[in-house]
């Protein structure tokens, strides 16, 4: 019984030694094995494969996303900021600027070479110069303060932001000597084109009585209405050129009861100016009485009785001053739109039948303003 009991526990030691030892599981490895490496390299390879093409995919999906913030980053977005009266379709003086933005942007190509960020209807100065320091704040490279009401908070706001780059109109101010290098200037020489469509209005007018309606009696509005009673006397002298003065840029309702006071006056052709004249333009329409515009086309407005507009085209102003940010010139320069430099244009609408011979005058003097001839009268600056 012991000798049979030693050889067991012998054997049971011996045993136990194998297992420990790894000795048993060996022998089923070769089978399962090269089933279980089959089996996980091929998902290992695909889970790689996935993982890189969903790499490819979001980096494609952010690469539009980010290029603005990478060209910011290297300089390459040119950022441009305007705060303005009005709107940016008020067919005026708010929508002259943007448009020609816009029309720089897009030759420059597109949004990832120029950002353009805007303020409107800023009627309130105060609001409009802490929009002015909130763009200066953010690095915007060019700064306009598209009226010159704001050209108080912008003399204030240019020392605390030298290396950027103000511009300010209708004005001929580029603060130099207060000694300021970083504020531009633009003016348009209303008057040119308002003598032109003076001319044409008079040749159109039966009545002999023309009617205006102003904003207020300042800036490029005041100039453009001398200019155009200019051109009204200068075809007919014992004519009649009714003035009323709203004495606000955006009060539609008063430029309508303007254009009602003129026409029950015996106006039988209406003008004006400031983007007040949707108002004016609207009795027009409805009295069918002809309407010359200013700063922006205004044929949309009615397009059968809109005879002529003097537009505003900044395009060649604001590429300039672009060009001079960015070789490190960020003011000192005033620019003036007029009909010789091309920054004004008389556009005649072609859904108003002009005779021959009223083109044929228009066009004589708008030759005899660009080549000095005939002298508009000068603007009279506020």
């Amino acid at each position: 019984m012991l000798k049979r009991g030693s050889i067991l526990l012998t054997l049971l030691t011996v045993l136990l030694l194998l297992v420990a030892c790894g000795g048993a599981p060996p022998a089923a490895a070769p089978t399962d094995a090269p089933t279980e490496a089959a089996t996980e390299a091929p998902t290992a390879e695909a889970a790689a494969t996935e993982a890189t093409t969903a790499e490819a995919v979001a980096t494609e999906a952010t690469t539009a996303e980010t290029a603005a913030t990478e060209a910011t980053a290297s300089g390459e977005i040119f950022k441009v900021a305007i705060v303005m009266p009005s709107t940016i379709t008020d067919l005026a003086w708010s929508q002259a600027m943007y448009d020609a933005l816009v029309k720089i942007q897009t030759s420059m190509g597109g949004e990832t070479a120029m950002e353009i960020a805007y303020s409107e209807n800023m009627f309130n100065v105060t609001d409009a110069a802490a929009a002015l320091r909130d763009y200066a704040d953010k690095g915007y490279n060019l700064v306009i303060a598209h009226g010159t009401q704001y050209g108080s908070s912008l003399f204030d706001l240019a020392p605390d932001f030298p290396e950027t780059a103000f511009a300010w109109g209708t004005a001929t101010d580029t603060g130099v000597d207060k000694g300021l290098t970083n504020i531009f200037a633009y003016n348009a020489k209303a008057e040119e084109g308002g003598y032109i469509n003076g001319v044409v209005a008079a040749m159109l007018s039966t009545s002999g009585t023309i009617g205006v309606i102003g904003p207020v009696e300042a800036g490029d509005a005041k100039a453009y209405i001398d200019g155009f009673e200019q051109g009204v006397l200068s075809v007919k002298a014992d004519a009649k050129v009714n003035k009323i003065y709203t004495g606000s840029f955006g009060d539609t309702a008063a430029a309508a009861e303007a254009a009602n006071t003129q026409i029950s006056a015996g106006a039988d052709v209406l003008t004006g100016s400031a983007q007040q004249v949707v108002g004016a333009i609207g009795v027009a329409k409805e009295k069918g009485i002809p309407w010359f515009g200013t700063q922006s086309d205004q044929s949309s407005l009615a397009p059968e009785l809109v005879v002529a507009t003097q537009v505003y085209d900044w395009v060649a102003v604001l590429e300039d001053m672009i060009t001079k940010i960015k070789s490190g010139t960020v003011g000192g320069t005033a620019y003036d739109l007029t009909l010789a430099n091309g920054g004004l244009k008389v556009v005649f609408n072609e859904g108003y039948s002009v005779p021959a011979e009223v083109k044929a005058a228009a066009e004589a003097a708008i030759k005899g303003i660009s080549d000095g001839t005939i002298k508009a009268l000068p603007q009279a600056m506020p």
